[in-house]
């Protein structure tokens, strides 16, 4: 291989890992957590299990990783590694969710850490998540529960279950996807009622 080609093709990033998940009898309920710093709420495991999730998503930021075997007693886990998990080697950085309807591919979702600033997402993010196919972003980080469209994509961030920071809630989320849509919320981990802001 010529020393130009081999070059590009070393920055070339690593492909994303892909999990795909099904509908099953048409419906599926996805909790989407983030941020737990090896410390979730201590009502926030039976909140996830009263929204009955058939997975859950975890955007990063898990420290202690016993964090994610807790939520596998739930429901099987998809999980990414945010900036404070330099121990968990085992986790991607990014990760592809691509929702069947039989045998075809109906959303896909890209899971990642840090997605945004601000309100925006970062053009880096937004130029994966549309070279993937993905017409959702996944973000955690803020710790700052959203949901809003930038750059004809949805971008969903759960908030964060682990220590309060500020004034913040502590809150995760839910995405349903039934009848061929796509609904979104956010839950109170510690009124285990829907989150409005």
């Amino acid at each position: 291989m010529p020393p130009s080609v081999q070059s590009r093709a070393s920055r070339r990033s690593p492909p994303i890992p892909t999990e795909v998940v099904s509908l099953d009898h048409g419906t599926l309920r996805l909790v989407v957590v983030a941020d737990t710093h090896g410390q979730p709420h201590a009502r926030s495991h039976a909140a996830i299990a009263a929204e009955r999730p058939d997975r859950i998503l975890h955007a990063g930021d898990v420290g202690d990783l016993g964090v994610l075997e807790g939520l596998a007693r739930i429901a099987p886990v998809i999980a990414v590694r945010g900036n404070i998990d330099v121990h968990a080697r085992g986790l991607p950085d990014e990760r592809t969710i691509e929702v069947h309807d039989g045998s075809e591919p109906w959303l896909r979702i890209l899971l990642l850490h840090i997605g945004v600033n601000g309100p925006k997402l970062r053009a880096d993010v937004a130029r994966r998540a549309h070279a993937t196919g993905a017409s959702v972003v996944i973000c955690g980080h803020s710790h700052v529960p959203f949901i809003g469209r930038d750059r004809d994509l949805t971008v969903f961030n759960p908030g964060s279950i682990g220590p309060r920071r500020f004034h913040l809630p502590i809150v995760f989320g839910v995405l349903t996807i039934a009848d061929g849509r796509v609904d979104m919320k956010h839950v109170d981990c510690e009124t285990g009622h829907r989150w409005m802001p």
